[in-house]
């Protein structure tokens, strides 16, 4: 089978150029693929891998939830791009701690990774795309660092397309004075999300890095062995992402007739969650773990570490309670 380099190549020759968002969509679904790309011989590491903390209060937001909403007995939970299973197996351990025992969705399109999830996750079902999920009954969605590997497209300031060429042994991307990002693939994504939850009922919670509200600027970049790489060298080989733009997906779904909450800073999100004393009580019962427990936290929340460039942000279904962690709606 060809590899993705070779393959756009062959595009490139044959059409002169593509568009970013088809060399990140290519190069991304063989990187994903073909690896477990998480953890310290992996290329980079999220929030659920830090600390069992982050899926536990993933897992308490989902319970207060489902309880304040009447506790609805066919509530299904779905995780978008759910990595090892890492987030859903802490949450869910969370949320039977008040009773809650919902069927587990995954999202998944990677064979390498949906074997290290069915290891870690054996009841769960999975899936291909968003429009896949089925059923009646109402849904809470978590999407952990899922929207930023989605492909984007990059403008100029007069609205033209930038364009990727391979000239003299590498990838080129054209220059502009200023670069203008928008994700089509995001969007849609939300919509289906929004789609399902305007219908069924329940809610979501996005968390994800996201750029300043209203900014402009090439955010493309990639990650190898935890540390920068050159995006436009070995596709395929490396994780692409970007900046995901929270005001754009929280306007899409609104116009899905969902209520939007936040987004929020993450760290100021897992503050209002209770970080606090879930570290404290988890230090008290291993007190040879303290400094790694603590220091795990200052990782989750500080503002020059995951919380502030972190983002979360909820979705709610017309008639289902305020979600935790948020002060108003948009």
């Amino acid at each position: 089978m060809p590899s993705p380099d070779q393959r756009l190549r062959r595009r490139i020759a044959a059409e002169g150029s593509i568009s970013v968002a088809d060399y990140m969509a290519e190069a991304n679904a063989h990187y994903y693929g073909s690896r477990d790309p998480l953890g310290a011989a992996g290329d980079f590491i999220t929030a659920p891998e830090i600390s069992q903390m982050f899926g536990e209060l993933v897992g308490v937001w989902i319970a207060d939830l489902w309880s304040r909403a009447e506790r609805p007995i066919d509530l299904h939970f779905v995780e978008l791009g759910p990595g090892r299973g890492t987030l859903a197996r802490d949450a869910l351990r969370a949320m039977s701690r008040i009773g809650l025992a919902p069927p587990l969705e995954l999202v998944e399109t990677s064979p390498a990774l949906r074997e290290v999830q069915a290891a870690n996750l054996p009841q769960a079902r999975w899936h291909d795309r968003i429009t896949d999920l089925d059923g009646d009954g109402p849904l809470i969605v978590v999407a952990n660092e899922f929207f930023d590997a989605l492909p984007i497209r990059q403008h100029d300031r007069e609205g033209r397309e930038l364009r990727v060429r391979f000239a003299d042994g590498r990838y080129v991307r054209e220059a502009a004075e200023m670069v203008i990002e928008s994700s089509p693939a995001a969007l849609e994504a939300m919509a289906e999300v929004a789609g399902h939850i305007a219908r069924r009922g329940g809610g979501a919670l996005i968390i994800d890095y996201g750029r300043p509200p209203g900014s402009v600027g090439d955010t493309l970049q990639a990650v190898s062995a935890h540390e920068r790489a050159d995006p436009w060298v070995a596709p395929g080989s490396r994780d692409l992402t970007a900046l995901v733009d929270f005001g754009a997906l929280g306007e899409r779904a609104t116009s899905c007739g969902v209520r939007v909450h936040g987004p929020t800073g993450q760290g100021d999100w897992l503050d209002a969650m209770g970080i606090g004393l879930r570290a404290a009580a988890l230090a008290r019962r291993h007190p040879d773990r303290t400094e790694e427990i603590a220091s795990a936290r200052d990782r989750l929340t500080a503002p020059g570490q995951m919380g502030r460039l972190f983002k979360v942000m909820a979705l709610t279904a017309p008639g289902w309670p305020e979600p935790a962690g948020f002060m108003s709606a948009m």
